[in-house]
């Protein structure tokens, strides 16, 4: 991939969920292109397919596999698929989310209870059947076992309208500095980011509205993020290189927050 940040991850199996779109979808290209075999999950397999076709193109190594993250049968059916193809994964981005907007009074109990079952039980199966994988690898001799989740700056930055989304994405945040504990003697690093605003699918036409323009104008620097201002954190985290990192959350915002 043109531009791709030097990291070399060869020889690593990385799932990462939520491939289909936005940064879930750059991460994809980007692992590939550090010599990861990438597999490629999420719902939508047409578009996963696509995704995979480019980076065989590229000279990557990819496969795609339907995965609904809110689903433990259809998780553990993903990471068999992997094996299969690659070996056991030992680098695992729980990267799959969906948002929720608008004032709570009008926020249907279905709804919530969507975004909870993809932002935060979707995160827990994801890691979990991976750690259950790696401990079972050897992950504790091997020390190679990595878990990035994403979050958002919405888990620490009061953001009027989310609070589905918010509360997700700081329960998924702690939820990682556990885990990071509890895995801690096992091989397993597990940290997160906590990515600023960026315009991705996700965002909608939020930001080409009056109000998203406003947004944008209170910002320090009074612009969006790229999603390639995440590329080398997400990289680093992934390598031999972050060793002695775990149980870290790092804030990728270019300062909107400040």
């Amino acid at each position: 991939m043109a531009n791709a940040p030097i990291f070399d991850l060869s020889g690593r199996v990385a799932l990462v969920t939520g491939a289909s779109s936005g940064i879930g979808e750059r991460w994809g290209r980007i692992l590939a292109a550090a010599g990861a075999k990438v597999v490629l999950a999420a719902r939508r397999t047409d578009r996963l397919e696509a995704l995979r076709e480019a980076i065989l193109a590229d000279g990557g190594q990819a496969i795609s596999v339907a995965m609904d993250v809110s689903d433990e049968a259809s998780t553990i059916a993903a990471y068999d698929a992997a094996e299969k193809a690659f070996g056991v994964v030992d680098t695992i981005v729980a990267n799959a989310g969906m948002n929720s907007e608008g004032p709570a009074t009008d926020l249907g109990i279905d709804e919530f209870d969507q975004v909870t079952a993809v932002n935060i039980r979707g995160v827990f199966l994801t890691a979990r059947e991976g750690a259950r994988r790696l401990i079972a690898d050897n992950s504790r001799e091997k020390q190679h076992g990595r878990i990035v989740i994403t979050a958002s700056i919405t888990a620490n930055h009061v953001s009027p309208g989310l609070a589905a989304y918010s509360a997700s994405k700081a329960a998924v945040q702690q939820m990682g500095r556990v885990l990071a504990r509890d895995w801690a003697r096992l091989g397993i690093n597990v940290n997160t980011i906590c990515p600023g605003y960026i315009r991705t699918e996700l965002s909608g036409d939020w930001f080409d509205t009056e109000g998203g323009l406003k947004q944008i104008s209170g910002f320090p620097r009074r612009r969006l993020m790229e999603e390639s201002d995440l590329d080398v954190p997400l990289l680093y985290l992934c390598s031999d290189a972050a060793r002695a990192v775990t149980g870290s959350s790092f804030t990728i915002d270019d300062g909107q927050t400040l």
